[in-house]
């Protein structure tokens, strides 16, 4: 055996152990160690998503398009990074608006406040334009994703959320599509209240400068991988505010100026009945 293949057989090695890590958190609701002893850089953080990926996929699971994370400049710098990261979205990750997600369905949630785009044409260029984007979705509609880690704690890099498929949970969809033409996403005020209290507020222009620019970076980035954007695909472009920790029973309201709003709301924790 050479020295390349036994470097590559130990690479792929470390990549499998890192997944079946991050798989018995996921199977087990009890978040792991990190897994960065493991993945040295994002290329094998990206082929340990893709090994879970492709477990779920075994599994039955429905792939419905994707989330980009890492849009807010301030928390690139706190992981030290210059661009966003994606993970994969499955139709079993969507709540209906209002609908009670359950206990422990999401390890160590958080909730952000997004724009989701629906897309009505395949995006496969190598480089794309805001009016490629503009071109092929169908509407936007606000959301909420709830973000979980299974690595504990939240002690998270780069390598770690990326292999972690970008930290996704769940995610809530509004229910009135609404035209890009009909909208300013780059101004829309964002809001989010619990309970009618106030806990995070933000700005279209706070993911990437624009929602617009998150989604044809990962237009890009999808193109050059080989996996493009297809029509019918949900994009969740990126928080566009501070991401608000949640409890069992809270209730989360979140308004997009144009958009309208969407609620999630989460079970009360499960309590074992006396005997």
């Amino acid at each position: 055996m050479t020295v390349s293949s036994s470097v590559t057989e130990e690479r792929e090695t470390a990549r499998r152990a890192a997944a079946a890590r991050l798989l018995e958190a996921h199977a087990s609701g009890r978040p792991c160690e990190p897994v960065r002893d493991l993945v040295g850089d994002v290329e094998s953080a990206y082929a340990v998503q893709s090994l879970l990926t492709e477990r779920w996929l075994a599994e039955g699971r429905r792939p419905v398009g994707r989330k980009i994370g890492l849009t807010s400049r301030a928390v690139q710098r706190q992981l030290g990074v210059d661009s966003p990261d994606f993970g994969v979205l499955f139709a079993d990750m969507a709540i209906p608006d209002g609908e009670e997600i359950p206990a422990g369905a999401v390890l160590q949630p958080r909730a952000e406040a997004e724009v989701a785009l629906v897309l009505e044409r395949d995006l496969t260029h190598e480089r794309h334009t805001v009016a490629d984007v503009i071109r092929a979705t169908a509407f936007a509609l606000p959301a909420i994703e709830v973000v979980g880690s299974r690595v504990r704690d939240w002690d998270i890099t780069l390598a770690d959320t990326v292999a972690d498929n970008a930290s996704a949970g769940v995610y809530v969809l509004g229910t009135r599509p609404v035209a890009l033409g009909d909208v300013d996403l780059r101004l829309a005020g964002m809001v989010v209240e619990r309970r009618g209290e106030q806990v995070s507020t933000g700005v279209g222009a706070a993911c990437l400068g624009h929602p617009l620019h998150a989604a044809v970076w990962l237009a890009d980035t999808l193109a050059r991988l080989g996996s493009p954007l297809r029509a019918g695909d949900t994009v969740l472009t990126g928080a566009l505010g501070p991401v608000v920790p949640v409890a069992p029973g809270d209730v989360l309201e979140a308004r997009i100026d144009g958009l309208g709003d969407v609620r999630a709301a989460f079970a009360p924790e499960e309590t074992e009945e006396r005997a």
